[in-house]
């Protein structure tokens, strides 16, 4: 009998991501979303590297954290622009696909429609990067079903590993980051150094919230 893949959905932790997750049900996948039927006592980074590890696949969403109407980038430098109706996620995000990567579990990205196009969220990667509306109909797409369809294959086709007993104090920067190349590390650090660098605005848009 063909076991039922696991999946961890990552998004803003404590968000509904409900449609997301009846959408993968709906392929006969089992999404487990930390902070929303996934919970631990340990911090954050632990829990998504325990979650990753029992797990068949990922999906990291990626949705609108901070918004800013006008501002300026390279701010003072030779090259310093003006900029204007920006939308960022979660610098989470970047982190968070990653740990997906490096784990060299299928992966698929999934980023708002108008997101500022950064880091692991950008397209010309290993994995393909679907920018939706934020809306449950985005979710049933051709362009989606395919995707997903593709990524569930990969699940199916992808042998399982077995668990590891490493915690995050064993994890170094150099392993977390290891299985990407130079080009994406180097999109990686360029994009959270802009986020860390900007303020940012508590809360985010949900699929097919109000």
């Amino acid at each position: 009998m063909r076991r039922t893949p696991n999946t961890a959905t990552i998004g803003p932790i404590g968000s509904p991501a409900g449609p997301v997750e009846d959408r993968l049900r709906s392929e006969g996948l089992i999404p487990h979303t930390v902070g929303r039927n996934t919970f631990s006592a340990d911090a954050p980074l632990k829990t998504i590297t325990e979650l990753l590890a029992r797990c068949s696949g990922i999906v990291v969403i990626a949705l609108e954290r901070s918004y800013f109407a006008s501002g300026t980038e390279k701010r003072g430098g030779f090259k310093e622009i003006a900029i204007a109706d920006v939308k960022l996620p979660t610098p989470w995000n970047q982190i968070e696909a990653a740990m997906a990567y490096a784990s060299g579990l299928p992966l698929m990205v999934v980023v708002e429609a108008g997101l500022k196009s950064e880091g692991l969220l950008e397209r010309g990667y290993d994995w393909y990067v679907q920018s939706v509306k934020p809306e449950a109909a985005a979710l049933h797409t051709n362009e989606f079903n395919g995707v997903l369809a593709s990524w569930k294959q990969k699940m199916i086709e992808t042998p399982k590993k077995a668990p590891t007993s490493r915690t995050p104090s064993d994890l170094t920067v150099a392993e977390l980051l290891g299985g990407l190349k130079p080009v994406q590390l180097w999109s990686v650090l360029v994009a959270l150094a802009a986020i860390v660098a900007g303020a940012f605005a508590l809360g985010g848009k949900l699929f097919g919230g109000s």
